[in-house]
């Protein structure tokens, strides 16, 4: 026993004499700290005493005060460049996918124009030529739709106007021997709903439309706000509180001459916790946000699906026209039977000629031999699927943050390692993640009553963002803040009110509601404004005549 027992104090002599040896000369640390980039000159040539230190232990050390500010300097780039390395790859992954699904659903809707137009002129010839402004138009709205929201064009407006153009102009070709004045289109206008002229295609083909389109735009939208909310976040600087806990973590052990030595995984745990425990309480929005981007990326997969409303959207709109043109007759004798007969046309009787006849021939289906791909070939299947996965990946991104920085050289996982103040094991239990749970937290002092604000801001956005998607899952429109114009009112595709549905055939103007407005300089003045006069006027009037009764009495 007595043996054993003069070998340990033989070996905790020799592991002091060792330590003590390496404060008596400094150039292991001299090496680290010119690798760091600093003059080698400021570190002494043995340890010193610690007194003047601020943050690492003031026994003999190695360290000066200026290499302790120094260090601390280095200690918030330290801190900041692993956090920054994950938000910047976070962001890279959905910059890139935001990027592939925009010229995806851009290219999927050019190549729709163009597919129509090749198809129409093959089979409608220069009758169509001379309407195609029409079609253009059509694609235009659908565009700006895509690209501005409801704030620049309402889709069940513009539909509804497409449909009735489309109507006004195939009447006039059936029924070329006609004259049809303003007023007779618009009685024809209103017949529409009854007449079905182009049978079932227009309820259904705005349906599908409405529905694809708003949960287009939306999931990109969604796709873009991801890496703005990472950026504005990560810029998010370290408090002085939490840099100084970052020192004492990472550079304290080079003043006690222990360079390679690395922190404690749970001193580390503890230190980044609370350095980011703003971070932390975005979580929960950023992990609702994820869930309602996953619910409208499966709508797209499924009753939503863009690829497959836009692809033979061609085929659609033709189906319509020979609905019209088979009925064409039928179409005709109703119209004249609520709108009366019309005037026979005398421009038709001189010029009468089989070119002239009105609608060309029936309609001949059309087989294009292969329609154009989008991003080189690229499916809305495969962009879904790849996207569903990343998105599911960055899920607690943010409360996992500690651990994803705290692990392989970053740290020890041994008891062999840097516990704040001694290479030891590290004895504090493990905060929680998020503000609230760093009241208790020994390594870094946090004032739980001051949260970030620019992390509080990204919390509302991502909420607001969230609102928006689930309005999109039920195939609503809300308008964007940011747009132009943003009223941040419904579109009409989400509109289940007779109110929202203004008649747009006639002249007419719906009664104005009145409103009490502030009278303001240059308006015209209130009826209250204009009595001032009078009452002005009446009150001078009794001045004077009781000035008069005084002078004869």
């Amino acid at each position: 026993m007595f043996f054993v027992f003069t070998l340990c104090m033989s070996v905790v002599v020799l592991a002091s004499a060792q330590a003590e040896q390496k404060l008596k000369n400094c150039n292991e640390v001299k090496t680290a700290y010119s690798s760091k980039g600093f003059n080698v000159n400021d570190v002494p040539n043995k340890g010193v005493h610690g007194d003047h230190l601020k943050v690492c232990p003031q026994g003999f050390s190695c360290c000066t005060l200026e290499m302790e500010e120094r260090l601390s300097q280095l200690s918030r780039t330290d801190l900041k460049a692993p956090v920054h390395q994950l938000s910047s790859n976070l962001q890279n992954t959905f910059t890139q996918r935001h990027r592939h699904f925009d010229q995806f659903f851009r290219e999927l809707l050019s190549n729709a124009e163009k597919s129509l137009n090749d198809m129409f002129v093959r089979t409608y010839g220069l009758m169509y030529v001379k309407n195609a402004e029409l079609f253009e138009q059509f694609f235009s709205d659908l565009s700006r739709y895509y690209s501005h929201g409801s704030s620049a064009v309402n889709l069940d407006d513009m539909l509804a106007d497409f449909w009735t153009e489309l109507l006004e102009r195939m009447f006039r070709l059936v029924n070329v021997q006609y004259e049809f004045n303003r007023s007779y289109m618009e009685c024809v206008s209103r017949h529409m709903e009854q007449l079905k002229p182009f049978g079932d295609v227009p309820r259904k083909l705005r349906l599908q439309l409405t529905r694809s389109f708003i949960a287009v735009r939306t999931f990109t939208r969604g796709l873009a706000l991801m890496p703005e909310v990472v950026g504005k976040v990560s810029t998010v600087s370290a408090s002085p509180n939490c840099v100084r806990a970052a020192m004492k973590m990472l550079y304290c052990p080079y003043c006690t001459g222990q360079v390679a030595l690395k922190p404690c995984k749970n001193y580390c745990l503890n230190v980044m916790r609370g350095c980011l425990a703003n971070q932390a309480d975005l979580d929960t929005e950023w992990n609702n946000f994820l869930d309602s981007m996953l619910g409208l990326a499966e709508r797209l997969e499924g009753p939503f699906n863009f690829e497959s409303v836009m692809d033979p959207i061609d085929v659609k709109i033709s189906d319509a026209i020979m609905n019209m043109q088979e009925n064409s007759i039928q179409v005709s004798q109703k119209v004249f039977q609520g709108c009366g007969q019309p005037k026979p046309s005398m421009a038709y009787r001189t010029r009468r000629s089989s070119k002239d006849s009105g609608f060309p021939g029936r309609f001949r289906p059309y087989s294009p031999e292969a329609r154009p791909t989008t991003a080189a070939g690229t499916s809305l299947d495969r962009l879904l699927t790849d996207v569903k996965k990343k998105l599911k990946h960055a899920k607690k991104f943010w409360s996992t943050l500690p651990d994803t920085v705290c692990v392989g050289d970053r740290i020890s996982t041994g008891d062999e390692c840097w516990n704040g103040t001694a290479k030891s094991r590290y004895e504090s239990v493990v905060m929680g993640n998020g503000l609230a749970n760093q009241v208790s937290n020994p390594d870094v002092e946090v004032d739980i009553t001051k949260p970030d604000m620019v992390i509080r801001r990204q919390i509302a956005v991502l909420k607001e963002m969230t609102i928006w998607l689930k309005a999109a899952y039920t195939g609503t429109d809300i308008s964007f803040d940011n747009e132009d114009a943003g009223s941040g009112e419904e579109s009409g595709s989400g509109c289940v009110s007779p109110s929202c549905e203004g008649d747009i055939y006639f002249s007419t103007t719906a009664p104005v509601k009145p409103r009490l407005l502030k009278p303001q300089a240059g308006n015209q003045p209130s009826s209250g404004t204009r009595l001032a006069p009078c009452s002005l006027a009446l009150a001078v009037a009794v001045l004077l005549l009781a000035l008069l009764t005084l002078h004869t009495r």
